[in-house]
């Protein structure tokens, strides 16, 4: 079941649903996220059938501004999802980006012609990490 993170507001503007089976990777996404931006509500997701399932339940105007995908996840892989996403209307609009400690060409390639808007490497330092929070955060502000 998708964690909510504890925000300033009742009603926040933004919601962000992640799929981050890591228990390590959650925390400091939930850190970070909300050392930037308080005004988001973050749902983790540890696999990749609940993702689906978590969307699936949504009504339309509950759509998640942001999708981010591990690569590796327990049932199905970011590419499998966006594979499953890109084949719903509803999803469409919304930008999906795979973060991944896998450099790896041909499954960046894979996912961005699957849908992702974008396909980032893990960062190994809390600067970096910050830098990618906030290039995340931005897309949910277009």
């Amino acid at each position: 079941m998708p964690q909510k993170v504890i925000t300033r507001t009742e009603t926040p503007s933004r919601f962000i649903l992640l799929g981050e089976d890591d228990a390590d990777d959650q925390e400091m996404l939930k850190e970070v996220f909300t050392s930037i931006d308080t005004g988001f509500i973050l749902f983790f997701v540890n696999n990749g059938n609940e993702i689906l399932s978590a969307l699936e339940k949504l009504k339309d105007d509950q759509m998640p501004c942001l999708i981010v995908l591990d690569y590796n996840m327990p049932g199905l892989n970011a590419a499998d999802i966006l594979r499953e996403l890109s084949t719903n209307e509803r999803y469409k609009n919304i930008p999906k980006v795979v973060w991944s400690t896998a450099g790896s060409e041909r499954f960046r390639n894979l996912c961005l012609e699957l849908g992702a808007l974008d396909y980032v490497i893990k960062p190994n330092n809390i600067t970096d990490l910050e830098k990618i929070a906030r290039y995340m955060l931005s897309l949910c502000l277009v």
